[in-house]
């Protein structure tokens, strides 16, 4: 399969306004909390997000853990967060490499977290929850990928995780990372910006071993 030409034209979704984590959004991430931070009047966004870091940190390390981090997030479907979304998040903001967040990082996931909220929202066109392979279709699509009706059969087979031929907040977190991870990968090879590459076999085996997981 080819890739478009305009692949690498991929983006992660527009920022929302700041601060702006929606309440009444179905499934609320930080849901749980956002009751007692209004309560207590914080209305800055930096301490938004430090007032939720510290109803996260339920140890009181100053950082916040995988485990913490899963238990905080809501997706929607009375089911946990994906684990395998966390670590990955985890992974890209955990910038001194300690396998925990910091404050400064859990702000810069925060406002990720939401932002992708707000697109997920937006292409969750009928307000189930969930996305169908149509609206993921379209979603990506608006990412600069162009792939085909069978490749998106895959993706939902990969990251429906309920077997219900759609795919939850989280394991779309999942999957647009996942994406964004083999695009990356892909455009080192892809010199000329064709949507082509040719690889020897350990070629390929660097690829894959390289990519930051």
């Amino acid at each position: 399969m080819a890739y478009h030409q305009h692949y690498h034209q991929y983006q992660q979704p527009a920022a929302s306004p700041p601060g702006a984590a929606d309440p009444q959004f179905l499934w609320g991430v930080f849901q749980r909390y956002w009751r007692q931070i209004t309560a207590c009047r914080c209305v800055h966004v930096r301490t938004v997000r430090f007032c939720l870091l510290i109803r996260v940190d339920k140890d009181r390390s100053g950082a916040i853990s995988i485990q913490e981090l899963q238990s905080a997030l809501s997706n929607g479907t009375w089911t946990p967060f994906n684990p395998e979304t966390v670590r990955l998040m985890i992974a890209m903001f955990d910038k001194d490499h300690s396998g925990t967040i910091n404050f400064q990082e859990f702000s810069d996931l925060w406002k990720y977290v939401t932002d992708w909220q707000t697109t997920f929202k937006s292409y969750d066109r009928d307000n189930s929850g969930t996305i169908d392979k149509h609206e993921l279709k379209t979603a990506l699509t608006s990412f600069g990928y162009r792939l085909s009706d069978q490749f998106y059969d895959l993706l939902i087979r990969k990251f429906d995780r309920t077997g219900r031929g759609n795919i939850a907040f989280d394991d779309f977190i999942q999957c647009a990372v996942v994406m964004q991870t083999l695009t990356n990968s892909f455009r080192r090879y892809d010199t000329n910006q064709s949507g082509w590459i040719q690889l020897s076999y350990e070629q390929f085996l660097m690829l894959v071993f390289s990519m930051k997981s």
